[in-house]
């Protein structure tokens, strides 16, 4: 029976190579655990606060942060090890999901300041019109007393 011996290079090119599939498995599963477009596109409700909460509900990211941070902790880790022999395209995938991830965390939470405000310009509304209404009918009958 022989017996398998391993140099250090071998050992850390498999390291290497188990790494960077570490690294790309969980930049797709980021992307797997992103919103659907329809999710996003298509809502149905009855009325805008609906509309804005199913929104705001579709831009959650969830598990896609989780993977993306794990892909970034093993990158980081191989590249500070300066494990990678060309890390360009691990760096640029990771750094479009980054993007991409800003500008869906932004659009949440513009649409959560939304749906918050929403509510009381209705409100405001209705008390401007009752307000309107209210010197309406006043100057009205002002009118018919003048009459």
């Amino acid at each position: 029976m022989s017996q398998s011996t391993f140099d250090d290079d071998e050992l850390f090119d498999e390291a290497t190579m188990e790494m960077r599939e570490e690294v790309e498995a969980a930049l797709q599963e980021a992307r797997a655990a992103l919103p659907e477009p329809d999710s996003i596109w298509d809502v149905e409700a009855d009325n805008t606060l609906g509309v804005l909460n199913a929104l705001k509900g579709a831009l959650d990211l969830g598990d896609a942060e989780e993977h993306l941070r794990e892909a970034k902790k093993q990158f980081v880790l191989g590249q500070r090890a300066d494990a990678f022999e060309d890390a360009d395209d691990l760096e640029d995938e990771i750094g479009e999901l980054e993007e991409l991830f800003g500008d869906i965390e932004t659009a949440h939470e513009e649409v959560s300041d939304l749906a918050s405000t929403i509510p009381g310009v209705r409100s405001a509304l209705e008390d401007a019109h009752e307000a309107a209404e209210a010197d309406q009918e006043e100057e009205e009958e002002e009118e018919e007393e003048e009459e």
